[in-house]
């Protein structure tokens, strides 16, 4: 079995999936059941998992036996906000370690800002977190988490939430091929294909949510993202062809066919 290895703990599933966006939180489950996904995101400043005791709690739906929860920053824009907000989750979730960095830029793009995301994941290392961290597909600055000392990279496809797809698959292939840590393609996922080709580049798993969410049939197109993630490793370990150009093979026999008869 092919098994996706983070901060020493093994998972079958290499499809990552959030829980916002959804209608309700029925909705969720079932999106997430349809997915495989086995490590769920969960956005710590705009979903309940316990810090508003009089709300409905996504755990009731989504509970931490059964699901690996991974905490994000998302909606800060500050390296103190990000670092805030995981160490209240940390506390909610009785000292959880594995979380998802991320530290916006701007409110417009939701672009990663670098400099502030480098700052937080030099205290949250120190802090004893597992640090997954969202960041741009920079190989310099992929290098620099991963010596930092978090447990995987998640250099962006596209601006999050665009469904752009993978818009620069030659600086996410150097990513992949300099890392001795996951890479994982995080935003930007907009269809099952893009999924599949990011697995296929080579990388080792993929985090979607609005794709999932936003879709007409969630529930479809979450059985189908979790397809696309399995037949897209699947090549990339099979190995496929070289690309030629003006150079055809012919997939059939050319020795010992039959000969057209002149007349």
């Amino acid at each position: 079995m092919d098994n996706l290895i983070i901060a020493g703990k093994t998972y079958s599933s290499r499809l990552l999936v959030g829980t916002g966006k959804y209608k309700n939180f029925t909705e969720t489950r079932a999106a997430i059941e349809a997915s495989g996904a086995e490590i769920i995101t969960v956005a710590i400043r705009r979903t309940n998992i316990g810090q508003n005791p009089d709300e409905p709690n996504l755990l009731d739906v989504l509970p931490p036996s059964k699901y690996t929860l991974l905490p994000n920053t998302a909606g800060c824009y500050t390296m103190d906000d990000a670092v805030r907000t995981l160490r209240l989750a940390r506390e909610l979730l009785d000292d959880h370690r594995l979380v998802k960095l991320e530290v916006l830029g701007d409110p417009n793009t939701l672009y990663p800002n670098m400099v502030e995301t480098l700052k937080a994941a030099e205290i949250l290392v120190k802090e004893g977190f597992d640090v997954m961290v969202y960041t741009s597909d920079d190989p310099i600055i992929a290098k620099q988490l991963e010596e930092i000392g978090c447990v995987a990279v998640m250099p962006l496809a596209s601006l999050i939430g665009s469904g752009m797809g993978i818009l620069n698959p030659w600086n996410l292939q150097i990513i992949i091929d300099n890392a001795k840590i996951p890479v994982l393609v995080d935003a930007g996922v907009g269809t099952a294909s893009d999924a599949a080709i990011a697995m296929e580049l080579g990388c080792d798993g993929v985090l979607t949510n609005t794709a999932i969410a936003v879709a007409k049939k969630p529930l479809l197109m979450a059985s189908a993202m979790r397809k696309a993630v399995e037949g897209g490793r699947e090549a990339f370990l099979a190995g496929r062809m070289a690309k030629k150009l003006y150079s055809a093979s012919p997939s059939s026999p050319t020795s010992g066919i039959i000969a057209s008869k002149s007349t």
